[in-house]
């Protein structure tokens, strides 16, 4: 598995591992039922701590991407379209915040903001 790390990024490291996976996930290079590896070995590909990849994979659980068997491994669940379309929306939400704010932080008026987003969808 084809994982890149940016070490001087802003982005927690267990993180790029989380949204990695999930792209990996979305673009189907990872299918239902794929063993992701071991904690112990992507931890020493990557070069860093078990316990990161840990962390990266209990949350890739906890939102339904994974599931774990105890002695077995971690293993790609079913794909949730709902689940997935979900993340989709919520990471354009998170863009579009960011946008308004940099748009503010520029001095546009909320107005012209909604102006040119409407712009954007008119395509």
């Amino acid at each position: 598995m084809k994982i890149i790390i940016n070490t001087s990024s802003m982005v927690p490291i267990y993180e790029q591992i989380i949204d990695q996976i999930k792209t990996m996930i979305r673009k189907q290079e990872l299918k239902q039922n794929d063993q992701l590896p071991s904690v112990r070995a992507l931890s020493k590909e990557l070069k860093i701590s078990a316990l990161t990849v840990k962390k990266a994979y209990d949350e890739l659980e906890r939102e339904g991407f994974t599931v774990t068997i105890h002695g077995k491994g971690s293993y790609v669940t079913a794909a949730n379209t709902e689940l997935m379309m979900e993340e989709q929306k919520k990471e354009v939400e998170q863009d579009l915040e960011q946008a308004i704010l940099k748009g503010r932080r520029f001095g546009i008026s909320d107005e012209d903001i909604k102006t040119l987003f409407e712009l954007i969808l008119e395509g």
